[in-house]
């Protein structure tokens, strides 16, 4: 009588690699140092945050620009879906840019492609020259004018005391003075800055994320804003908020591993 062999597998399943962590991060690896450069959170810059994390959850790690995620996600199946180049735009804590074209993120040898948040503000105007001083140690960032920072600084700077961008919006919002002109400033700002976007990539669609994104206002009156700079016989900024929210960076993060 011959002897049966039972499979191990009827006690033990096969082992299966465990998933990949997809994170989005503010700044970028280096292809040439391979470490953490551009972080707005500084601690990350100089650190192989990828593989430190990824040994200490035992799991491989996958990290891109919070800004390339957000674009990643909204391409795939968000508010680009469709369309052939999707810029995103990250207006929150700091202000960021990221490019998918044909349903890849776009990148480049230095690993900035997309680092809108770290060119000056463009046609400036007498009182915003010279511009702020920005962490990067250059000065006039888009970072320092755009952000949620940026917007509580300006609204300091004009009234001797600050608020939450979230105050500023809600004062706008019953009549305050001080805090619609503010907004004001804030919308011409980030026109400014988004017809230089379209004057040099020309995108499809501009997707915004991050916490200012919220604001409605911003989608109604910054492409008429742009109109005056942007270098052709019509101006129509397609600028749409996100439909995966403000956060859809951590959804496209996700998308890293789609492969």
């Amino acid at each position: 009588m011959k002897a049966r062999l039972t499979p191990l597998s009827r006690w033990w399943p096969p082992l299966r690699p465990k998933p990949g962590v997809g994170v989005a991060t503010p700044g970028s690896i280096s292809p040439r140092t391979g470490v953490f450069q551009n972080a707005n959170s500084t601690w990350l810059n100089g650190r192989s945050f990828p593989a430190d994390l990824g040994a200490k959850l035992g799991r491989p790690v996958r990290t891109a620009n919070d800004a390339d995620c957000l674009a990643l996600s909204e391409a795939t199946d968000g508010a680009g879906k469709g369309h052939r180049s999707v810029f995103g735009v990250i207006v929150g804590t700091g202000c960021g840019g990221g490019i998918v074209h044909n349903g890849k993120s776009a990148s480049g040898p230095h690993s900035a492609t997309g680092e809108w948040g770290h060119v000056p503000l463009p046609w400036a105007q007498g009182d915003e020259i010279p511009g702020n001083e920005c962490w990067c140690g250059q000065r006039s960032c888009l970072e320092t004018w755009l952000s949620g920072t940026g917007l509580e600084n300006d609204f300091e700077r004009a009234n001797g005391h600050r608020l939450s961008g979230e105050d500023i919006v809600a004062a706008a919002a019953t009549g305050n003075g001080a805090a619609q002109a503010c907004l004001d400033r804030h919308a011409s700002r980030l026109a400014r800055g988004l017809a230089m976007i379209v004057n040099i990539l020309d995108p499809d669609v501009i997707v915004l994320g991050g916490g200012l994104s919220q604001a409605a206002h911003l989608y109604k009156v910054v492409p008429a804003l742009a109109a005056p700079y942007i270098f052709a016989d019509h101006a129509d900024m397609n600028l749409v908020p996100p439909v995966h929210g403000d956060a859809s960076g951590a959804r496209g993060a996700a998308w890293l591993w789609r492969d």
